[in-house]
């Protein structure tokens, strides 16, 4: 079990830039795989982009690669989403997710921080 909270979110420019955090409370694994996801109001939860917590694969959603970076630091339980040359569409908000390797895929939510891009 893993409980995560997310910060970092508020407003910012387009073509500015912000990076959010989620701090991991409980036992982390190395197996565990983090996820970033956002949505915007009316619209469905979209994958932003996922790491693993043990070798740093990361791999993104085709709307932020290029301008999106996740990193983590173990040694604080920490997961980073930097994101960089915001656009307006990427308003909404953003949640933090942990795959466990369970199978159930991620099921494990944080309560999610605002990012709101202005143009």
């Amino acid at each position: 079990q893993v409980q995560l909270v997310e910060s970092g979110g508020g407003l910012v420019q387009a073509g500015g830039s912000l990076r959010l955090s989620c701090a991991a409370s409980g036992r982390m694994f190395s197996s565990y795989r983090m996820g970033w996801f956002r949505q915007a109001p009316g619209k469905e939860r979209e994958f932003v982009g996922a790491i693993s917590w043990s070798s740093g694969y990361t791999n993104y959603g085709d709307s932020v690669k290029g301008r999106f970076t996740i990193s983590r630091d173990n040694a604080k339980n920490m997961v980073y989403l930097q994101m960089n040359n915001l656009y307006p569409e990427d308003t909404g908000a953003y949640y933090c997710a942990a795959d466990r390797m369970t199978g159930r895929g991620y099921d494990s939510w944080g309560q999610g921080t605002q990012v709101t891009v202005s143009s």
